[in-house]
């Protein structure tokens, strides 16, 4: 049945550059292996069914007026990059309780990665706030026109930039673009990323290893460089890490490895370029509902993705986007710089 989600996953998928095709290669080398490893196990399973008990699992918490989706999530294997629109569930990102101020008014920001999930909540909240947005992804056309289309509802301009972040000459030519269109930059969200788990140290090739890590923190690195003549007085810049960076993930050591460079990085450009009145801080997020996962794991295993929270449950986008209006803004954080903001789900973490 895996075999057959992933196989209707690649039909499905409209991605076609060249980067998507060998991030679907390591997508694929890795659910053979998945596959190999759960008929092995199957046996086991099937004997030890019998003996075990099922407890009554506590309700997910819900501490806002909106009740969030709860494990069992309905998902499948999504063919990498993932589109949020082959999502049978789809995240939460609209974000309706959130009343616009005009913190951003005027402003000028690019999203990596802002196509779905966290990216394309952040985009429709800076928007909200009175930012135009420029969406930097990979070939995910569908979910990137439908991000424009939601930034333009808000009465904003949205520029779509598709491209891989691993090149520094995509990245310079993209702020430039920017620039160009909107007549400034002031805001650089990071958020563009790759993920494959991987049961064994052993599993990770080369290929593997340098499309996360020149994804995760190369792509960073190469965007703030673009971005950083173009800063003034008052802008900021915001990276994606994750709860893996700070507590690690035994099946995700190659992301876990980067999201842990992208803190220290954080903490270091912050100190660099303070002087120049500019802020860097990072958002930390726990398990998100976003394609980046069900990009990663099969249908059933990431139904019950993000029960192991405090929460349990994962957080839905617009949980997560107002973090970085708040980072952005300097009406709300102007003396906050360095920082990796943990938003877990978990308590104390």
């Amino acid at each position: 049945m895996a075999a057959s989600r992933t196989k209707h996953a690649r039909a499905t998928n409209e991605a076609s550059s060249p980067v998507a095709a060998k991030q679907r290669r390591i997508q694929r080398q890795q659910d053979e292996k998945d596959i190999r490893k759960a008929a092995s196990k199957k046996a086991v399973a099937k004997k030890d069914a019998s003996k075990k008990t099922v407890k009554s699992a506590k309700p997910a918490v819900q501490t806002g007026a909106k009740r969030q989706p709860a494990p069992p999530l309905a998902g499948k294997h999504l063919a990498k990059p993932g589109l949020e629109s082959e999502l049978p569930q789809q995240p939460q990102f609209m974000a309706a309780a959130y009343k616009g101020s005009g913190k951003l008014r005027g402003m000028k920001a690019i999203v990596t990665g802002g196509d779905s999930g966290i990216g394309r909540a952040v985009a429709i909240l800076f928007a909200r706030e009175g930012a135009d947005v420029a969406i930097v992804y990979l070939d995910e056309h569908r979910d990137a026109k439908e991000t424009k289309r939601h930034v333009e509802a808000e009465g904003r301009q949205c520029l779509l930039l598709p491209g891989d972040v691993k090149d520094p000459a995509f990245c310079e030519k993209a702020v430039k673009k920017t620039v160009k269109t909107f007549g400034k930059l002031d805001i650089l969200v990071n958020n563009a990323a790759f993920q494959e788990h991987a049961d064994s140290l052993l599993d990770l090739t080369d290929e593997r290893f340098d499309e996360t890590m020149k994804t995760n923190v190369y792509g960073y690195f190469h965007m703030a460089r673009a971005t950083l003549p173009h800063l003034k007085r008052g802008s900021a810049i915001i990276n994606t890490g994750s709860v893996t960076g700070i507590a690690g993930s035994k099946k995700l050591l190659d992301y876990s490895a980067t999201k842990g460079a992208i803190h220290a990085f954080t903490k270091s450009l912050a100190a660099n370029v303070l002087d120049q009145g500019i802020r860097v801080n990072a958002v930390a997020p726990g398990p998100v509902w976003t394609p980046l996962n069900p990009a990663d794991r099969s249908g059933d295993q990431i139904a019950q993705f993000g029960a192991q929270t405090d929460y349990r449950r994962p957080a839905q986008p617009e949980e997560i986007s107002p973090a970085y209006v708040f980072l952005a803004s300097a009406a709300c954080s102007s003396y906050i710089s360095g920082i990796v903001l943990p938003i877990t789900g978990s308590i104390g973490s």
